[in-house]
């Protein structure tokens, strides 16, 4: 089993033992109150019977015909009308964005038949809107932290290569540092308690609701949990309505795209504490000895990791620095063959068959961070100057690292994961 499959079954197995750990807690706290409710209702039913003296069959039937017009919207109190344009303006809402409260459902069959249509379509474009508006407030959120982390390092008499040096495009721009992801989860989790709370105290004055339901409120319907007993804006009248309507829109609008940003944000976090346990569990007791006696080297010498990820490893600074002595590249004769001209760039010196070449191996060794020697590498891999040419045109223009093994759906990542994939520290390719 390779690591992307043993890392899903161990967050299947996770995910499981969260559930029974879930429902054994829920258990305990509320089925002593629904015992207590049941015989509270018993007792009312008994008590209006014979009070009124009317046949409990009766009754029974009464209640299960006020269940069905329930079902459609009817209330004791008088509500708003659930399928005017307003109304159903918001039920298409709660549908597209999968929060699904369940006050207002569909009662005719046209009606269900449209509404699967409807909300395959519209659930896919809103999961798509959903995306876009990660992508945007990550990389938001790394301009901003890495124009403070910029300016930090200037206070500092750091100097720093101007922006137009470094990249003319956006994933350029954030190639030469990436906000860490706990950071970014930091932001969004502030981000998404200001806006739950402010929302909880408009809802708290308007609805009669306590803060700590308001809280509840929010938090089911910005994960889009929604369960349906608390939902706002149902009354028929309210004190500026057509504001208090619109700050309600609003502010779901914002507490779903900050929840869903954060909690995709947090699964990299997990990502990261399954590949840990994955890794502790695999390669426990497998270490050879290291001949590296400084620490944080000891994860370079696991022989399994070294077989699974041979493109992820990337030693520590000061082993790199240690290493550099050995792959730099030494002086060539000047002597040059005819037709080919000497290419000198910094301390490497190399034979170029063209001015294409020369760029391409300047550019390949400017993106490395590493001086090799071409004439030893062409040696001891046996590879053709052409294949050289090609891998070097493809890292200068930036191209597709791609995988000759298998990969799964954790590698490149999927969806929201992909967005986040190597935009963030801890997804860097180079990590």
């Amino acid at each position: 089993m390779n690591e992307d499959n043993a890392r899903f079954c161990l967050l299947a197995g996770l995910i499981l033992l969260y559930l029974l750990c879930g429902a054994a807690i829920f258990s305990a706290l509320e089925h002593p109150f629904e015992l207590r409710a049941r015989r509270l209702w018993k007792q009312q039913l008994e008590n209006f019977t014979q009070r009124y003296r009317v046949n409990l069959g009766a009754l029974h039937t009464l209640l299960r015909q006020y269940e069905e017009a329930n079902g459609v919207g009817i209330r004791v109190d008088t509500l708003r009308p659930r399928w005017d344009f307003s109304g159903a303006f918001y039920f298409v809402g709660t549908v597209v964005s999968t929060i699904g409260f369940g006050m207002t459902t569909p009662a005719t069959i046209a009606g269900k038949i449209f509404l699967i249509f409807y909300g395959l379509i519209g659930c896919a474009a809103t999961i798509l809107f959903f995306n876009l508006f990660l992508e945007r407030i990550i990389t938001m959120l790394a301009y901003i932290m890495r124009w403070c982390h910029e300016r930090r390092l200037r206070c500092a008499g750091v100097g720093l290569v101007s922006s137009r040096e470094e990249s003319s495009g956006e994933e350029d721009s954030l190639e030469g540092w990436k906000p860490s992801v706990y950071y970014v989860m930091l932001i969004l989790g502030v981000a998404s308690v200001v806006i739950a709370c402010s929302a909880s105290t408009l809802y708290s004055s308007m609805e009669n609701w306590s803060y700590v339901d308001s809280l509840y409120f929010c938090f089911v319907a910005f994960s889009t949990i929604g369960f349906g007993d608390l939902v706002s804006s149902q009354r028929q009248q309210y004190e500026s309505q057509e504001a208090y309507r619109l700050g309600n829109c609003l502010f779901i609008l914002m507490g779903v795209c900050c929840i869903y940003s954060l909690f995709n944000v947090i699964s990299i976090i997990i990502k990261q504490t399954l590949t840990w346990i994955v890794g502790k569990l695999v390669c426990s007791g497998r270490h050879r000895p290291c001949s590296c006696s400084r620490n944080g080297c000891r994860w370079l010498c696991c022989p399994c990791l070294q077989k699974r990820n041979p493109n992820r490893l990337r030693p520590p600074a000061h082993l790199r620095q240690k290493r550099l002595k050995r792959n730099t590249v030494q002086p060539m004769s000047s002597r040059c063959p005819a037709g080919r001209h000497l290419c000198r760039d910094g301390s490497v010196e190399t034979v170029c068959d063209s001015e294409t070449d020369a760029g391409a191996v300047a550019a390949g060794r400017r993106l490395s961070g590493e001086m090799i020697s071409v004439n030893e590498f062409m040696v001891s891999n046996r590879v053709s100057l052409a294949l050289l040419q090609k891998q070097l045109s493809e890292t200068a223009h930036q191209g597709p690292r791609q995988s000759y093994g298998h990969q799964n759906g954790f590698s490149g990542g999927v969806g929201a994961l992909a967005i986040m994939n190597n935009r963030l520290q801890e997804t860097s390719v180079d990590r």
